[in-house]
């Protein structure tokens, strides 16, 4: 359940990799976003000297391209699988800012393929947003993602982890941004129980669902949000075929209910054309177009699925 990715890869039995601790920051604000980034480049540089020392010649790769000026991480962490938040345009004037929240087997060893899912938008938006309009994209990669083959993936826990995180980070967000800014939150597979498991404390005016297996809510009422709640999947998306289900076994609750492309869910069904489970932000895809236009608050526009 990545963000752009199909293939499971399991870091489970993988030894835990070396890193410095993340870099100490000031609060974000717009006049510490350049000191934030030359940090956490810097954080990364060193993460990669030490990954080196360990052997380890593929996160090292990873952490020295992450190192490079054309990276902005407002935050970066590479102990373990690794977490990073990185910005892709000029947030600070941004109109419209879209932050992405990952599924599943996201790591830092992934992270390029992550990346990609938010260059493709930043493109997108950049080429068709009206002349004049700033807008920003933020990836988030800010939680433990679980393995796609585990248990963890079949439950809500990594996602209450997780929750209080992205609020924290999207209430940071608003020091930085202007008050006519406006927030969409785009959730792909398991991002999308992280999401919403925050939904009811989160400032964003659009919170987007794609490929989701559910919410772990009966309803998009049930998220208890303000935004404008939106929900797409691909016709060759394997997660159609996952039954929507919520149960309790000894204890532990398993599933996570209602499809949130059901008209019983209550969200704004769209289009996402023919694609697969990693096929959303494709360039030239209608669900990336449809997700450009929420972004833009072209809601009009949006084709309907």
């Amino acid at each position: 359940m990545t963000a752009a990715v199909a293939v499971p890869l399991s870091a489970a039995a993988r030894p835990e990799i070396p890193a410095p601790a993340p870099a100490r920051l000031a609060p974000l604000t717009a006049a510490t976003l350049s000191t934030a980034y030359a940090a956490n480049r810097a954080n990364a540089a060193e993460a990669a000297r030490m990954a080196e020392a360990h052997g380890d010649t593929h996160r090292a790769a990873a952490d020295r391209e992450l190192s490079t000026p054309a990276h902005h991480f407002l935050t970066f962490d590479g102990r373990g699988p690794g977490l990073a938040t990185e910005v892709f345009g000029d947030l600070t004037h941004a109109d419209h800012v879209a932050v992405l929240v990952p599924g599943s087997d996201t790591t830092l060893d992934t992270y390029d393929r992550f990346r990609a899912t938010a260059t493709a938008l930043q493109d997108r938006l950049t080429r068709t947003a009206p002349t004049g309009t700033r807008t920003a994209v933020i990836a988030w990669l800010g939680y433990r993602t679980p393995n796609t083959i585990s248990t963890t993936v079949l439950t809500t826990d990594r996602a209450d982890e997780a929750a209080p995180r992205l609020a924290e980070f999207l209430h940071e967000l608003d020091r930085v941004t202007g008050p006519r800014t406006t927030v969409s939150l785009l959730c792909h597979s398991y991002g999308s129980v992280v999401c919403a498991r925050a939904a009811g404390t989160l400032p964003v005016t659009d919170l987007v669902l794609v490929g989701s297996p559910g919410t772990g809510a009966d309803s998009a009422a049930d998220l208890h949000t303000r935004a404008r709640v939106w929900a797409a999947r691909g016709k060759d998306d394997w997660v159609g075929e996952v039954p929507h289900v919520r149960s309790d076994f000894f204890g532990v609750t398993v599933g996570f209910g209602t499809d949130p492309v059901s008209p019983a869910f209550g969200a704004r069904v769209f289009a996402a054309g023919e694609g697969g489970h990693s096929d959303y932000f494709t360039p030239g895809s209608v669900s990336l177009a449809n997700l450009a236009r929420i972004v833009l608050g072209d809601t009009a526009e949006v084709t309907h699925g």
